[in-house]
């Protein structure tokens, strides 16, 4: 969701790519129909593995309740925003993280100056 997110209100300023020590095999569905409801279809959208690569060619990065075992070997000051991982929770859980995700997405943008 924060990749769609950025990728959508920075209009090509910057761009971001989502990535996970544990990706699914696909985007959760719920994650889906909540993206549709704001305008945004991330239905085509494969989950990704983090590489080092990824860490070593970006700018900034955000996690999201990352390990600190994992993201403590980052070669990147790093940004968690400790966000609850929706995928048990009803489509009402996953409407309310969507919206954090959103204004924690529009306030880095802001915060950036690509807005």
């Amino acid at each position: 969701m924060a990749e769609a997110f950025l990728n959508k209100i920075a209009n090509g300023k910057a761009t971001a790519t989502s990535a996970g020590t544990k990706p699914s095999k696909e985007v959760h569905a719920k994650a889906v129909v909540v993206m549709q409801e704001v305008g945004i279809n991330i239905g085509r959208q494969r989950p990704k593995l983090l590489t080092a690569n990824m860490v070593k060619e970006a700018d900034r990065v955000v996690t999201m309740g990352c390990a600190a075992d994992v993201c403590s070997v980052f070669p990147i000051e790093t940004e968690d925003w400790q966000i609850e991982d929706p995928s048990e929770k009803s489509i009402e859980k996953f409407r309310e993280i969507r919206d954090e995700i959103k204004r924690r997405v529009e306030r880095l943008i802001k915060e950036l100056g690509f807005r």
